[in-house]
């Protein structure tokens, strides 16, 4: 055997010896058990041990799926999930931007960069976005991402954003976050969490940077991933990204509980039970518009045309006022989650 011949074989053995570590290992670490503490859920102090596949609730490994229990849902099983947005499912907007209705229907939104719109606006939240952009010569419309998210609940506000970035590195934090006005930082590394002083609000470091889970109790829970427009993106769509600016923007994807039947916003509409979608399913690039109907004056107002739902410091009984599910599918993986 030649001596190609021998370094393959002893680079093949390595990581077969490798695999077979990291599976021992897996195969070692015992399985948790997860519970509901909500008292309406059906899985309320129901201890679940976590499936072999997922053992861990929050594992150390930013690569490895978590152990879930949803307990707004009405099956009570423990199952494994991905930690970081979900850009092909609903309640997702990620991309140029690319937004995922509850419908489960694919739509496009452009608005305008530098601008403000409305995404949700229901009875007790308010949730806006900061688009950035820019217009190659000779284009009618500008290209636009999400910047910033900024949220309204009761009497507190959050904002969400991935700051500018010259030179994307992914080992450097690009996420910037306020509460009730006030600047502060989730410490860096996988699982590090912050939790606002009445715990109401929790935000947990899904990889060591850049992504982050964002859960407001009874209300929703977000998905976030700070990400740079890539020069292969640039190429395909003919973005023109200057080199001094990489674009770093959100791909997020939105879990929402308890939503009213009167839920509106770019996303928030596509809950409404009635809602008839006018970009249709499997048209491809299937743009709507709202431009006018959904902008806001900032990041952090309900003024839009239709934000009248949303009415801040409003609360009803601590939660939403809940949906009539009656009329809905709950088992159509539409993005809305039903309980009993």
């Amino acid at each position: 055997m030649n001596p190609f011949g021998f370094q393959f074989a002893a680079i093949l053995l390595l990581l077969l010896n490798t695999v077979m570590v990291l599976e021992t290992q897996a195969a070692n670490v015992k399985p948790q058990r997860i519970t509901c503490y909500k008292r309406y859920s059906k899985c309320y102090l129901k201890y679940i041990t976590c499936p072999s596949e997922c053992p861990q609730i929050r594992p150390k490994d930013p690569y490895a799926k978590e152990c879930f229990l949803d307990c707004y849902s009405p099956k009570c099983e423990a199952v494994c999930r991905k930690r970081k947005p979900n850009c092909d499912g609903p309640g997702a907007a990620c991309y140029d931007p690319r937004f995922i209705g509850g419908d489960g229907i694919v739509f496009y939104f452009h608005g305008k960069k530098d601008e403000h719109f409305s995404l949700i606006s229901d009875v007790t939240v308010q949730i806006n976005a900061r688009f950035i952009g820019l217009r190659p010569a000779g284009r009618t419309r500008d290209f636009t991402w999400i910047q910033a998210l900024g949220l309204m609940f009761g009497s507190h506000n959050f904002t969400l954003e991935a700051t500018k970035a010259e030179n994307w590195n992914q080992e450097v934090d690009h996420l910037k976050c306020t509460y009730d006005g006030m600047s502060f930082r989730v410490p860096i590394g996988h699982s590090s969490v912050w939790s606002s002083p009445d715990r109401n609000l929790e935000l947990e470091r899904t990889s060591a940077t850049n992504s982050v889970r964002v859960t407001i109790q009874e209300i929703v829970e977000i998905s976030a991933n700070v990400v740079p427009v890539t020069e292969k993106e640039d190429a395909i769509h003919s973005y023109g990204i200057p080199k001094n600016d990489s674009f770093a923007h959100l791909e997020v994807q939105f879990r929402f509980f308890d939503l009213s039947p009167k839920v509106e916003g770019i996303l928030g509409r596509t809950y409404q039970p009635s809602f008839k979608n006018s970009a249709k399913a499997g048209v491809d690039m299937a743009v709507v518009g709202g431009d006018n109907k959904y902008k806001t004056s900032s990041l952090l107002s309900a003024d839009c045309n239709s934000c009248s739902v949303f009415t801040p410091g409003k609360m009803v009984a601590g939660r939403a006022l809940p949906m009539d599910f009656g009329s809905l599918d709950c088992t159509g993986g539409n993005g809305i989650v039903c309980k009993k």
